[in-house]
């Protein structure tokens, strides 16, 4: 690398660190104030509450990495625009893109190092938060609850769900806690509201619930259901309360968020043969029923797109398993059934009787298929955050570099304000992009790389367009740009209109 590469990457180093520790800290302070009061005071030890703060780490850096790289940049070019530096190497014949290639190997650099963090640090550290949670659930109950969300209050016996939780009071609205204790019965509770509370023993858990009812179902018998309403229902669960324990982490299930990307590329291929084999159900049922040709019966098959391609250049460099062989079973037993399915004959001659019984197969297929095409959504939006945040490293250098040339003297406050703008545009259109996803309005990948486009694009116009910028000891700062804005106003308004 030539001097003049090295000088550059070095004027980023002190304000990529300045910025990613400063941003760090103040997400990480706004995030533990929040929970920094239900963690003081309840018994739990010093060791505790540093874990959990410094698992709370690693989400907040995946966020502000990229971040500090556009403040860096912006500054760095900026001084350097500033104080003629870039005029002087421009005379020396050092062209502009001289300047910015070293800047972009060093995003690059960082990318990678973002795509291995996002995908091996960062979800075991959400695991392991969200099994100190469920740790810490025994001493505070409404601090691992989560509204909209089924909680496992006793995993495998009762979950709850809430639509309200007020975490300081410990009172609940619009409840429902399904009770799978007993295998002989099962019982469904609702409730207008409820609270939960410490038992005297301090292990137990006991639930206050209020103006609902108790749904029981005898698994001996289908046909059969009780109904009971009741104004005031007290629920004890035993056993479940009491002084910090730590759990293992194999024993709690992981969610989207806390796996890497080859365990979200496996979930993703099992979902999407959930979704071929409600279809190959539902055209088998209307066969059955109502006559038709044999659908064929669907085969295993592997996603395809990036987190594919990256899991097979995982597993080229033996850095883990291919996802295949971890699919292989299930899905050769699923279609296994399928083709036993489809090996039944067709009826030739229906009773009109058999074309209303076809509606409830038919109507159970839609909904597998829409929980399973959820839960592709879900997965393969959560592996395209992933690579979308790591390019983003190399994405603001591209348009941060010709921002601060274009505005030498804009100072901290061109620092701050493009940063904003930036960052808002940003994530806006990542977490815009994520509900649209979910919710199936865009593919997954049109939302997560669609403001990643967007700012590449405005990035390389304005790469190109480097080398036209003055660099002066007066002027080339914002109020530059908001003179020509107020002049293009005022001749649009006014034409031929002269302005000193």
């Amino acid at each position: 690398m030539k001097i003049i590469g090295k000088y550059v990457l070095k004027e980023h180093v002190g304000p990529f660190l300045f910025a990613s520790s400063a941003l760090t800290s103040l997400m990480l302070l706004q995030y533990i104030a929040k929970r920094f009061g239900d963690l003081v005071g309840k018994g739990l030890p010093a060791g505790v509450i540093a874990e959990f703060v410094g698992l709370s780490v690693p989400f907040t850096v995946a966020m502000t990495l990229p971040m500090a790289v556009l403040v860096s940049v912006l500054y760095a070019f900026s001084r350097l625009a500033s104080e003629n530096e870039i005029t002087a190497m421009k005379a020396s014949g050092v062209s502009m893109w001289s300047l910015l290639l070293p800047v972009l190997g060093g995003g690059l650099a960082l990318s990678a190092v973002m795509v291995a963090f996002n995908d091996q640090v960062l979800p075991r550290s959400n695991h392991r938060l969200a099994v100190l949670q469920l740790d810490i659930f025994r001493t505070k109950p409404t601090f691992a609850l989560r509204e909209q969300v089924i909680n496992a209050v006793k995993e495998g016996q009762l979950y709850l769900r809430a639509a309200h939780i007020d975490e300081r009071t410990s009172r609940m609205k619009e409840v429902v806690i399904y009770d799978l204790a007993d295998p002989a019965h099962r019982r469904t509770i609702y409730a207008d509201s409820g609270m939960l509370a410490l038992a005297p023993n301090r292990r137990d858990l006991d639930m206050t619930l209020y103006h609902g009812m108790m749904h029981e179902l005898p698994n001996n018998k289908p046909g059969q259901m009780s109904r009971m309403f009741y104004r005031r229902n007290r629920l004890r669960v035993k056993n479940v309360l009491s002084s910090y324990q730590e759990s293992q982490n194999k024993n709690v299930s992981k969610g989207d968020r806390e796996m890497s990307v080859c365990e979200m590329q496996r979930m993703l291929a099992r979902a999407d043969m959930n979704m071929r084999l409600a279809v190959f159900d539902s055209l088998q049922a209307m066969r059955e029923h109502m006559g038709g040709p044999v659908p064929d019966v669907p085969g295993y098959r592997m996603p395809k797109g990036l987190g594919a391609a990256y899991c097979a250049a995982l597993d080229v460099f033996k850095v883990q398993e291919a996802s295949a062989a971890t699919l292989s079973t299930p899905v050769a037993q699923g279609a296994r059934t399928a083709q036993d399915s489809a090996a039944a004959p067709a009826q030739t001659k229906l009773d009109p009787l058999e074309r209303r019984r076809v509606e409830p197969l038919l109507q159970d297929a839609r909904i597998r298929l829409e929980d399973a095409r959820r839960d592709r959504n879900r997965y393969d939006v959560e592996i395209q955050k992933k690579f979308s945040l790591a390019a983003s490293c190399l994405i603001f250098v591209l348009i941060g570099a010709p921002i601060a040339l274009r505005f030498p003297r804009g100072g901290v406050g061109l620092v701050i304000g493009v940063s904003f703008a930036i960052f808002g545009v940003y994530y806006v259109g990542l977490i815009g992009g994520e509900t649209l996803a979910d919710k199936g309005y865009l593919p997954p990948w049109v939302a997560m790389w669609s403001a990643n486009i967007v700012l590449a694009g405005a990035g390389i116009v304005l790469s190109f367009r480097m080398g036209r910028e003055s660099a002066t000891t007066r002027g080339g700062d914002l109020s530059e740009w908001f003179a020509h804005l107020r002049v293009a106003a005022v001749e649009r308004l006014f034409p031929g209109r002269r302005h000193a």
